[in-house]
């Protein structure tokens, strides 16, 4: 009996130990899962974090893009407003100048020279050819005869008028620089004609599209200054302010 009362309490002892060997795994054990969740939840917030950051790069770089192509969009419609305002106004100076000629109303300046008179309805039938081959879009032919006139006439109070349209012939035959040079020249030999704030406008325009941008900065600075309240050099201005 007392061997049987001895066995019994040794195992009554050794109960409690092992009961206690196991909670101290499960504590471990849980442990480490609430450790391994808590890495699994930092990692997931530093990647959101990062993602939030990424994402406010891509908005940033989305607006300045958007940004730049609303001044793309605002420079496009200035130009073609431009564009057709000079198409328009081409074609009523076109039109008055064919009702002018028609009616016989064309004036000619009388000046000293000491080649022989020019004859005026010579004169008059060379710009008129020029100016009817103008209209019917056959620039080449045009150039031509605003050329034999320039030559042909040059005390013609037409003068300012046939290097104004030669110019306009050479930017449509895709030669820019040369349509730069003849604009130039009326502004510089016609500096009051009415057409000169135009010309510097359009030589500008010639000079930018021929690659030459300092050249045209030039050029419409100038033409800001000496023509400030004429409708090219209010463009003009508009112009520098984008450049």
């Amino acid at each position: 009996m007392r061997r049987i009362a001895v066995a019994l309490l040794t195992l009554a002892c050794a109960l409690p130990a092992r009961a206690g060997l196991f909670d101290d795994d499960e504590a471990r054990a849980g442990v480490a899962k609430l450790q391994g969740e808590v890495a699994e939840l930092t990692q997931r917030a530093e990647n959101a974090a990062k993602n939030q950051v990424d994402f406010a790069n891509q908005v940033e770089t989305l607006n300045a893009e958007l940004a730049k192509l609303r001044g793309q969009i605002e420079v496009l419609t200035y130009e073609l407003d431009a564009a057709q305002k000079r198409q328009k106004d081409f074609y009523v100076d076109l039109d008055n100048r064919l009702r002018a000629l028609e009616a016989g109303a064309t004036e000619n300046q009388a000046a000293e020279s000491e080649q022989p008179a020019a004859d005026p309805a010579a004169e008059t039938s060379t710009y008129e050819a020029a100016l009817k081959a103008l209209k019917a879009s056959r620039f080449k032919e045009a150039l031509a005869a605003f050329n034999a006139f320039i030559k042909g006439y040059p005390n013609s109070s037409l003068q300012a008028s046939a290097h104004f349209w030669a110019g306009y012939c050479l930017n449509q035959l895709r030669e820019p620089a040369k349509a730069a040079d003849m604009y130039g020249r009326l502004a510089a030999q016609w500096p009051d004609d009415a057409k000169a704030p135009d010309a510097l406008l359009e030589q500008a325009n010639s000079l930018e599209a021929a690659g030459q941008r300092a050249a045209a900065r030039k050029v419409l600075t100038a033409l800001a200054a000496q023509y400030p309240s004429s409708e090219a050099g209010r463009k003009a201005k508009q112009q520098l302010k984008k450049k």
